[in-house]
């Protein structure tokens, strides 16, 4: 096994990796409960739902731990699951939820032939290095937000879009203890210190009310949702895949979903790389192909096995801040999700605000690569400032990594030196334009 996983050649152990792994599954494990929610709005089974969501996360998850041997983990992705619930099957386009999975697979199949034709990895090999230290950077920004947010120490206003929650309030009391042991021990350098915050937060919040007690079981798989773009529609002789090309309409939706698996993906893989130690301080990532093409492999099974498009998780952050360097963590997470297949009310009992603290210090370590970038220089500077700002005052890492490649080209257009732009860069920044025009 460490042979296999190259343990000892990153510095790792087995108890990194466990400590990794557990981390990075409490960190996402809100996916098996929120994903079920949206699809069941979209109108599949709430069971089938969840064993889609579970056995397609375990599948891929391990496939990357396997074939890339690097601590990220995939789950169905957030942002393309409302999509597909509140856009496609219930917006004006209310199509069968068949049909979006269908939609879904096929921006997973074109995605995979892009990166196996390397078009992914030479638009990353592209990027300026000050622009992928700020994707780095807003990404932590984004979580610390999503952290704040989901443990009700910031809320929403009216009057000013946010501010500060009712902080005796038990949930925000839950999410500043969190906080409190997470950051105390960070600073004591205590292995599993994200972990040990999640679950002190957790066993705090049940005399609050903030954690929720089981209240039944459900140890049933259903896998009726499998194989979605092959079923056919009820009520027609027409099967889900045909349906997507019956209407063309629908295939710009294709092309939206890829924009956001494409640049989601990857602003995650170089996040989680410099937390785990396979990115270099410009932000290269070693060896990124094989993540790129499970990656890839994933939008299309989650489309096929109806859990919505699988993507990289930017939560697997946290476990590669607790010490995972390896695929052997992936496994970890990859079985836990197949156990709370099974057990979903006990994972449901970690509450946001358990995990707020975790989110909160990996946002912290994130930020460290503000000091990589030229803040003389504008002609970089102001495009990294428009991705750092982007990813999380829009809550999406695409519009954010758009904002910055868009500027960045107009910048240098305008100063002359179009010519120090690489191809890829234009090709993506019009791709962005397209997608902000005719989103």
């Amino acid at each position: 096994m460490d042979t296999f996983f190259k343990i000892s050649e990153r510095n790792s152990s087995v108890g990194n990796e466990v400590i990794g792994g557990l981390t990075t599954f409490l960190a996402m494990s809100y996916i098996i409960a929120v994903n079920p929610q949206m699809l069941v709005a979209a109108g599949m089974p709430f069971e089938a739902a969840l064993t889609a969501t579970c056995i397609g996360a375990a599948v891929m998850t391990i496939a990357m731990g396997l074939i890339a041997n690097r601590p990220v983990a995939l789950a169905s992705g957030m942002g393309i699951n409302a999509i597909v619930a509140y856009t496609l099957c219930l917006g004006g386009v209310n199509v069968d939820w068949r049909v979006a999975m269908a939609i879904v697979m096929l921006e997973g199949v074109v995605i995979f032939i892009l990166v196996a034709c390397g078009l992914r990895k030479a638009v990353m090999d592209a990027i300026p290095a000050s622009l992928r230290h700020a994707i780095g950077i807003g990404i932590g920004l984004f979580i610390a937000f999503i952290g704040l947010k989901g443990g009700g120490v910031i809320v929403s206003s009216e009057s000013t879009l946010l501010t500060l929650g009712d902080l005796s309030s038990p949930v925000a009391i839950v999410s500043l203890v969190a906080i409190a042991i997470a950051v105390i021990l960070q600073v004591l350098n205590v292995k599993g210190g994200l972990l040990i915050s999640i679950v002190a937060a957790t066993i705090v919040g049940i005399p609050l009310g903030v954690t929720p007690l089981p209240t039944s079981w459900n140890f049933g798989l259903d896998f009726s949702a499998f194989a979605a773009p092959f079923q056919t529609i009820p009520g027609t002789d027409t099967m889900a895949i045909v349906q997507v090309f019956l209407q063309p309409a629908l295939l710009l939706f294709v092309f939206s979903l890829l924009m956001s698996d494409f640049f989601d993906t990857m602003g995650t893989v170089v996040a989680v790389g410099q937390r785990g130690e396979f990115a270099d301080k410009d932000g290269n990532v070693d060896d990124i192909q094989p993540i790129l093409m499970v990656d890839s492999a994933a939008a299309a099974v989650g489309g096929f096995c109806g859990a919505s498009s699988i993507t990289t998780f930017v939560e697997s952050a946290s476990g590669a801040a607790a010490g995972a360097r390896t695929g052997l963590s992936n496994i970890v997470v990859g079985l836990l999700f197949v156990v709370f297949a099974f057990f979903a009310p006990v994972i449901g009992m970690v509450s946001s605000s358990a995990t707020c603290g975790a989110l909160v210090v990996v946002g912290y370590l994130m930020l460290s690569d503000v000091a990589h970038i030229d803040w003389e220089n504008i002609e970089h500077a102001f495009p990294a400032f428009a991705c750092i700002m982007g990813i999380p005052m829009t809550y999406s890492i695409t519009n954010g990594i758009g904002f910055g490649f868009i500027s960045y080209v107009v910048i240098m257009l305008v100063t002359g030196r179009a010519k120090e732009v690489k191809p890829l860069m234009w090709v993506a920044s019009l791709a962005f334009l397209l997608m902000f025009v005719l989103a």
